[in-house]
C-alpha cells in the first residue's frame, strides 16, 4: 500500500488545452510563495466565467493544504487526480526541481496538455520533448519580487508577465492575464536567460550597489544604519526621476556634467584606500553613464573622461 507521504513525492505540473469559450481550470503543482501568490491573484482577479482555480498538489502535504485553504480550493494528494480535474496547471517549484519533475511527467499520458513552469531564467525547452508527447510547453514569469506567501499576491496587479513557448495555445494563456489587467509580453525562447539577467540587473544588483555605497560611507566613519538612512533618499530620488523622465533626462552628477576633476578625485581615493573592487564597479558603471550623457549632451566632448577611465594613471595635483 502506497502512503500519502510516498504519493506526495511525485510533484509535477501540466496544463490542458481548452475549447474556445470554455472556462480554464487551473491547478498548481508546488505550494511555495509563487504558487500561493499566483493562485490567489488569479482567483481574485479573473472572472469566474474564464478561470477556476482547482487546487494544489505538492510533495509537502502541509504546504499544499495551506495553499488550498488560503485560496478556498482543493488539496490533492496525488498527481493523477489534479491532472484529471485541471485543464491548466502551473509548475511553481524551485528551478532545480523542474528537470526532475519533467523526467517523471514525460512518461505519463500528457497528450493535448500545456505544460508550464514559472522560472525566470529557464525557458520552455526544459520540457525538451513535450511536442513529441503531444503536449505544449510554456514558461510564464511575473516581473515582480514575490517574498511572502500571504501578501505578495497584492503586488501582482502591477506586475508585467512574460511568456514564451509553443504558439498553439499561447494567445489563450496571454488573455487570462490581460483580462486581469496585466501587460504580458512574448519573448524569444532563446533569449530567456538574457531577459532574466536584465531583471536581476534592475532588482538584485541594485541592492548590491546600494550595499557598496553604504560600505563606502561606513569606510568614512559613518555607522552603517545611519549610512543607509543618509543614502536612501538619493536612491528614492533617482527612482522617482526614472519614473518621471527618460533615462537621459533623469541623469545628473559628475559624469553628466563632464566633471573630469571630480572623477579623478574619486578614482584616486579608491587607489589610496585599496578599494579595488569598488573602483572597478565605479569605472564600469561610469562608462555606461558616459554613453547616456553623450545622448543627452551631444555638443559636449567626453573624450577626456573616456581616456581617464581607459587609463590607470589617475594621479593629479588638487
Amino acid at each position: 500500500m502506497v502512503s500519502k507521504e510516498q504519493d506526495l513525492t511525485r510533484d509535477f505540473i501540466v496544463l490542458l488545452p481548452r475549447k474556445r469559450g470554455d472556462k480554464m481550470k487551473i491547478g498548481f503543482i508546488g505550494a511555495g510563495k509563487v504558487g500561493f501568490s499566483l493562485g490567489k491573484y488569479l482567483q481574485n482577479n479573473c472572472s469566474q466565467n474564464d478561470v477556476e482555480i482547482v487546487g494544489y498538489f505538492s510533495k509537502s502535504l502541509k504546504s499544499a493544504k495551506s495553499a488550498a485553504d488560503f485560496t478556498s480550493t482543493k488539496l490533492y494528494i496525488n498527481l493523477e487526480n489534479i491532472l484529471k480535474d485541471s485543464d491548466t496547471l502551473f509548475l511553481t517549484v524551485p528551478d532545480g526541481s523542474i528537470s526532475q519533475i519533467w523526467d517523471y511527467m514525460r512518461n505519463l499520458d500528457i497528450r493535448n496538455k500545456n505544460i508550464c513552469h514559472c522560472s525566470g531564467s529557464i525557458s520552455s525547452t526544459a520540457f525538451f520533448d513535450a511536442q513529441n508527447k503531444g503536449a505544449y510547453a510554456y514558461s510564464i514569469h511575473p516581473l515582480c519580487a514575490i517574498n511572502d506567501r500571504y501578501e505578495a499576491y497584492k503586488n501582482l496587479a502591477n506586475a508585467v508577465f512574460t511568456i514564451e513557448g509553443n504558439s498553439e495555445h499561447l494567445d489563450s494563456l496571454m488573455q487570462i492575464f490581460q483580462k486581469c489587467g496585466n501587460d504580458i509580453i512574448k519573448i524569444d525562447t532563446q533569449k530567456k536567460a538574457l531577459y532574466h539577467a536584465s531583471a536581476v540587473m534592475a532588482s538584485n544588483l541594485v541592492t548590491a550597489l546600494f550595499a557598496t555605497s553604504i560600505d563606502l560611507l561606513n569606510h568614512c566613519g559613518v555607522d552603517k544604519k545611519m549610512a543607509k538612512n543618509i543614502l536612501l533618499p538619493l536612491l528614492q530620488g533617482n527612482v522617482a526621476n526614472l519614473t518621471t523622465f527618460d533615462i537621459k533626462d533623469a541623469l545628473t552628477g559628475p559624469v553628466e556634467r563632464n566633471d573630469v576633476v571630480t572623477i579623478k578625485k574619486h578614482l584616486n581615493v579608491f587607489n589610496q584606500e585599496n578599494l579595488n573592487q569598488e573602483k572597478e564597479i565605479y569605472k564600469l558603471l561610469s562608462q555606461k553613464l558616459i554613453e547616456i550623457a553623450q545622448s543627452k549632451n551631444s555638443l559636449k566632448d567626453y573624450s577626456e573622461m573616456k581616456e581617464v577611465f581607459d587609463s590607470e594613471k589617475y594621479s593629479i595635483n588638487i
